[in-house]
């Protein structure tokens, strides 16, 4: 592969591995390879945490910057060890981000006007399949930002609530509470988006 011109390098053909070997050496164009090929993914992963934001865009661009700044320490293991390397930073910079600057309404209860908090709504697999992905996650992002977090460290990452309360500063029991509250109010906004979408 040695003189290969990195004009060359298709999304399709690139070796990841030769990808990462090339930023580590300072070639910009593999970074901006690299960048394209991820860059969709990583915002998903800050909109779960931050909303379709300003603040999200600093992030990403943050985020960027740290992955190129740090992959001289990065060893290849495959492309899944690698998009779960990049997925933690913007993981860690998110919750460093609402930790600054959010941590009032972490430790508050918000609710939605007109979204009210019932036991009672309940969701089956047909009523998920209804909504795409892409629906569903445009919901999450209206929560208020501490029922946000929770939901997806808990949901998403697989988080307990004694590690959320550590990477939040906030008890395992509040976590456990608007974990609880989260699912509630999802549940209701997806509700009402399968009602509006088949009227």
């Amino acid at each position: 592969m040695a003189g290969e011109s990195p004009d060359n390098i298709s999304k399709t053909s690139l070796n990841k591995n030769i990808l990462i070997e090339r930023i580590k050496k300072g070639d910009n164009k593999a970074a901006e390879i690299l960048y394209r090929c991820h860059i969709g993914y990583l915002t998903a992963v800050c909109y779960r945490y931050i909303g379709k934001t300003e603040d999200a865009k600093d992030i990403l661009q943050d985020c960027f910057i740290k992955i190129l700044t740090s992959i001289k320490q990065f060893e290849y293991k495959g492309e899944d060890a690698l998009r779960s390397w990049m997925t933690r930073i913007v993981v860690n910079e998110c919750l460093s981000f609402i930790r600054k600057n959010k941590s009032q309404e972490i430790l508050v209860s918000y609710d939605i006007p007109g979204v009210p908090i019932k036991d009672d709504v309940h969701l089956d697999d047909s009523d998920i399949d209804t909504l795409t992905p892409e629906e569903i996650q445009s919901l999450i992002i209206k929560l208020p930002t501490g029922y946000r977090t929770v939901l997806t460290l808990f949901l998403l990452e697989g988080k307990s609530h004694k590690e959320i309360g550590e990477l939040l500063g906030i008890a395992a029991t509040s976590s456990a509470s608007q974990y609880h509250r989260a699912k509630i109010m999802l549940a209701y906004m997806i509700k009402e988006k399968i009602k509006d979408k088949f009227k």
